[in-house]
């Protein structure tokens, strides 16, 4: 049983500005719900999953925020552009047969990690559909990450690849469960969450390394060799330890709809008539085909 979860906030991002000036008749931007549904479609042929679900950001977790009030703060506005698509695209979701979910006061990086450990712990494949480094915590022998990004992989054959274990060590230079650890000493610009002044990713992972975890180097901190070094991380020991609350996943929310309740469901009917006002000519002859029956889909293809 595999299960695919998508990252949705990342991915209708990257599909507005991936592809560019696209509208149709009325003059009303189409681009990210274009390019969201053909990297869905796409995702599904890959893959094959059995179940799937869309995550959503709906406000921000109050245990981050109380820690740090400018958490995300610094992020620039969405898109004007961009805005009056995310409506359709959330509508559209559940037509293409995933499921679309959300939590007040919570972000989509917590709702992954927590059906993606709920699902481990069923003994299910989870295959997670991101660009966001804090998910490569969640990777281990049943738990990848879906890439297109060429540079991920080296056999483009595929278009695709599935990322695990040995592309973070590669990467980051430590084990996955020890990506939060190096993320408390750098910190995370993207996020407004301060690290340890001067000290990069590459040292923050050889510390990681020597001491084996974030708490096991805060009660070492006096034997690290390098003076410098030492000063620095004894000196940002109470951002440190704020750090690891704020980068730690939550793992255990209750789930607004439970695994079973995830299999794939297309509605092709609502999903033409939700599809018709885009103007989205061949797209909507390939879905229109397939679901007529018309079209023989490829082994595994559900749409």
């Amino acid at each position: 049983m595999k299960l695919l979860l998508v990252d949705g906030p990342y991915y209708v991002y990257r599909s507005f500005f991936a592809i560019r000036e696209l509208s149709n008749s009325r003059g009303e931007p189409t681009n990210a719900i274009y390019g969201f549904i053909k990297v869905i479609r796409k995702m599904l042929r890959d893959l094959q999953p059995d179940r799937a679900a869309v995550l959503w950001d709906e406000g921000l977790p109050h245990r981050r925020t109380q820690l740090q009030p400018e958490y995300k703060q610094q992020r620039a506005e969405m898109p004007e552009l961009m805005r009056p698509q995310i409506d359709h695209i959330r509508r559209i979701v559940p037509l293409l047969g995933l499921a679309s979910l959300r939590q007040p006061n919570t972000e989509a990086d917590d709702l992954i990690a927590s059906y993606t450990c709920e699902a481990a712990r069923h003994g299910m494949d989870v295959v997670v559909a991101t660009n966001d480094k804090d998910l490569f915590q969640l990777v281990d022998g049943n738990i990848r990450v879906y890439t297109t990004n060429k540079a991920d992989f080296l056999s483009p054959k595929d278009g695709f690849a599935l990322l695990g274990s040995d592309y973070v060590r590669e990467k980051w230079g430590v084990e996955p469960g020890q990506i939060g650890d190096v993320l408390c000493l750098v910190g995370d610009s993207s996020d407004n969450i301060p690290g340890v002044s001067g000290l990069g990713p590459k040292r923050a992972a050889a510390l990681i390394q020597q001491f084996g975890s974030i708490n096991a180097l805060l009660a070492g901190v006096e034997t690290i060799e390098n003076e410098a070094i030492r000063e620095k991380v004894a000196g940002a020991r109470a951002q440190i330890v704020s750090n690891q609350e704020m980068v730690r996943l939550d793992t255990h929310l209750p789930l607004p709809v439970q695994l079973e309740e995830l299999a794939i469901r297309p509605r092709y009917s609502e999903l033409l008539a939700e599809m018709e006002p885009w103007e989205f000519k061949s797209l909507t002859e390939e879905i229109r085909g397939e679901a007529a029956g018309l079209l023989k889909p490829q082994q595994g293809e559900l749409f």
